[in-house]
Order: C-alpha cells, then sequence, then structure tokens
C-alpha cells in the first residue's frame, strides 16, 4: 500500500509521512516483512499524540499508591475503591464510543479540545468528592472526556501513516504514552508525601490543562472537510456492525482488548497486592509500579524497530506469548507462595507484553480507513477498555490477603488473548 498524507488545513510539517517534508511512495504488505525503511513522523507531532495517548494512564495510575488511603478516608472497603477505577476505565471506553464518530464528522480539532477542557473540569469536581458514589460518577464523566484524546491521537495516526508506517508510530507513542505510567505512580507517590488523594486530582486538572494549551497550539487538524463523513448515529451503529463482521478487525481488536483487560487487572490489584499483601510503602510500590512500565516502553521500541523486517502478526504473538508466561508464573508464586521473588519477573513480563501487543494490534485494526478511520479507533478502545474496565474489580473480589485473585485474572484475559490470536488474528485479512 501507498504511505500517503491528506492536506491539513493548517501548517503541514506535521501532516506527512516524513519529518516535515513531502509524503514518501512505497508498498507493504502486512503479511509480509517490510524492506524499505519506514518514515520518521516529526517530533512534536509523536509529543502532542503521545501526550493525549497518555489519558488512560495518567488518569488511573497517578493516584494509586493513594488508593488503599483513599478507600480509608472514604471508608469503603478495596472493592468499592477499585469502582473508581473501573468507573474511570468505563468512561474512558465510552468517551471514545462518543468521541470517535464525532472526529470523524467534524475534524479532529473540535471535539479534541472540547474533550480536553471537559476533562480538566470534571478532576476539579474529583478533588472535592464528598463520598465514595459521588468520586465514582465523577472518574466516569473524567474518563468520558479523556476518551476524547485518546481516540482522537489514534485516528490521527491512521489519517497519516499506513500499515508498518502506523505500527512504528504507535510504538514511538510508547516513549510518551510509556512515560506517563513510569512517572505518574511515581508522582502519585511523592504528591502523598505533601497531601492527600484530592491532591493528586488537582494535579491531574492542571496535567489536562496544560495538554489542552499544548494541543491547541502544537497540533493542525489532519482530516480535511471533504474527507468528512456525515450522517447520524444510525449510520454510526451500522459501520459499528460491519467493523464487527470483519475479521480483519475483529482478530486484533479482541486480542488487544483481551490483553489489555490483563493490564487492567494488574493496576487494581497491585497496590493491594503489593502494599498490603507483601508489605511495600507507598513510594516502593511507585519505583516498581515505574519499572514495569519501562519495560513496556523498552518492548514497544523493540517492536517498533523489528516491524521493518518481522510481520506485525508475528509481534503480537510474540506480546502474547510473554504475557501468558507472566500469568503462568504468577498463578505458580500464588500457589506456591513464592513471594516477591516470583511475583515481580511475573508483573514485568505481564505489562511489557502490551509494548508488542498493543502498537500492532491498532496499527492491523486500523489499516486501510481513511473515511472512518475515527469510528474503527471508538470501537477498538471501547473493546478495550469496557473489558479492562469489567475485569479491574475481579482482583480485589477475594479481599486483599492474597496473590491469587489477581493471578486468576491475569491467567484468564491472557488466555482469551491467545485463543483470538491463534483463532482470529493469524488467519485474518
Amino acid at each position: 500500500m501507498t504511505y500517503t498524507a491528506p492536506p491539513s488545513a493548517g501548517d503541514s510539517s506535521d501532516a506527512t509521512p516524513g519529518a516535515g517534508g513531502p509524503a514518501t511512495a512505497g508498498t507493504a504488505t502486512t503479511a509480509q516483512p517490510v524492506s524499505r525503511p519506514v518514515p520518521r513522523p516529526a517530533l512534536r507531532l509523536v509529543v502532542v499524540l503521545g501526550a493525549l495517548s497518555a489519558f488512560g494512564p495518567l488518569s488511573l495510575d497517578m493516584y494509586l499508591p493513594g488508593l488503599p488511603d483513599l478507600a480509608g478516608d472514604l471508608h469503603v472497603g478495596a472493592a468499592d475503591a477499585q469502582l473508581t477505577l473501573t468507573a474511570c476505565l468505563l468512561g474512558l471506553a465510552f468517551g471514545q464510543l462518543v468521541g470517535g464518530p464525532m472526529a470523524d464528522r467534524w475534524g479532529r480539532r473540535r471535539p479534541l479540545l472540547w474533550g480536553l477542557a471537559g476533562y480538566a473540569v470534571a478532576s476539579v469536581l474529583c478533588a472535592f468528592a464528598p463520598n465514595a458514589p459521588a468520586l465514582t460518577g465523577l472518574r466516569l464523566l473524567q474518563g468520558l472526556a479523556g476518551g476524547f484524546g485518546i481516540v482522537i491521537a489514534r485516528a490521527v495516526v491512521s489519517d497519516l501513516y499506513e500499515g508498518a508506517a502506523a505500527a512504528r508510530v504507535f510504538s514511538l507513542l510508547m516513549i510518551v504514552n510509556g512515560a506517563a505510567p513510569i512517572l505518574a505512580p511515581l508522582a502519585g507517590g511523592q504528591l502523598l508525601r505533601l497531601t492527600d488523594w484530592r491532591g493528586v486530582f488537582l494535579v491531574l486538572a492542571l496535567t489536562g490543562a496544560a495538554i489542552l494549551a499544548g494541543a491547541a497550539l502544537l497540533l493542525r487538524e489532519t482530516l480535511p472537510a471533504e474527507a468528512r463523513g456525515g450522517g447520524g448515529p444510525g449510520r454510526i451503529v451500522r459501520e459499528f456492525g460491519a467493523l464487527l463482521r470483519e475479521r480483519r478487525f475483529l482478530g486484533p481488536t479482541l486480542t488487544g482488548a483481551f490483553a489489555f483487560a490483563g493490564l487492567m487487572a494488574y493496576i487494581a490489584g497491585s497496590p493491594f497486592l503489593l502494599q498490603e499483601v507483601h508489605g511495600l510503602s507507598a513510594q516502593q510500590f511507585s519505583l516498581v509500579f515505574g519499572g514495569n512500565s519501562l519495560g513496556l516502553v523498552l518492548a514497544g521500541q523493540i517492536g517498533g524497530r523489528l516491524v521493518r523486517r518481522v510481520p506485525m502478526r508475528r509481534l503480537v504473538g510474540c506480546g502474547v506469548a510473554l504475557q501468558v508466561t507472566g500469568a503462568m508464573l504468577l498463578l505458580l508464586s500464588a500457589v506456591a507462595d513464592l513471594g516477591l521473588p516470583g511475583v515481580l519477573p511475573a508483573l514485568l513480563l505481564i505489562v511489557s507484553s502490551i509494548g508488542l501487543i498493543a502498537p500492532n494490534t491498532s496499527a492491523l485494526a486500523l489499516e486501510g480507513r481513511p473515511r472512518t478511520a475515527g469510528t474503527a479507533s471508538a470501537l477498538l478502545g471501547l473493546c478495550s477498555y469496557a473489558m479492562g474496565g469489567l475485569t479491574a474489580p475481579l482482583a480485589g473480589l477475594s479481599g486483599t490477603s492474597s496473590t491469587l485473585p489477581l493471578a486468576v485474572s491475569v491467567a484468564t484475559t491472557s488466555a482469551l488473548a491467545l485463543t483470538a490470536h491463534l483463532t482470529l488474528t493469524r488467519r485474518s485479512g
């Protein structure tokens, strides 16, 4: 296929597959290794899109070190505290469902700026939530607004790049996006020395406002008016139905969603597992969490280099194998009571696997959809975040005294990811 970029509504320096140059033509298929250099995106485009993609980890990870204190302050149990995480996950899912079609109809910039402003306001309201039900509802709104940034960032990549080039850009986004889960819990742990969990939400509000300013200044429109889709909800439903019947879309989407659900189980369960079961402090937990996130970034960069020579589906398979291995090791640690020496390597494998799975499943699912990239990106995100939101509370249903609930959750989701990859993704398209 040909790597081309549509004309942008403003400065076109970021609207080309190269770093400020004209589009480069070439041919590649997803079933064969790419034999030509993959174009490099402009740095500022990577930074802005990475920041937008980081709304998930920022919203979920920064307050993780304070989750046990939040439960105590609001007089709720671990499962109830994790519902605030689930609400944010579901909000991120349905925010993408709304924001993607809006971006196909009205362009990328306008819905994006609306969502970023809403995120900053919702974060302020979270800081003043009087009780757990109110916080849960506000976290849902915060996630809805943040979902706009995630879905539109993917749509912009799909506007500008295809095939292996898109996979490489998604891998590069792991640098910026991966910095969020490294820095967010570290920052959250340090913030808890100065303030409580409410102060963390105020910092999230300031972060959202900063990303809003950056997007307004640096991100140009990438979907020209003549390429925008029309129609109402009926058209969107028909497009969703067509995508769900398309094996080429469904295979990588389900594989990525199940793998992402395992990551969400880790995010929800690890604060209680590492702090209450294994006795780590909030600061020690943030260091472990950041180290695992660094593994995700490194895996993403390795995949970004290998995509020039290795088919994307094979890289997905390697990532799924890593997650299954980590899940089996975590189960063994729970059954044999291996303690931290068994738990920590297992968690590292589970998290690092996403660096290979997410960029390549996203590129495979969104490939060749110039007019409906936002809608396809919305359904891709909905599947991942909805699955993650349903899985996250399972890690706390049996209390906080054992590794087993988290191990069973991740083992189940990784087995489902493997099944989807073997039965759908490898034979799709």
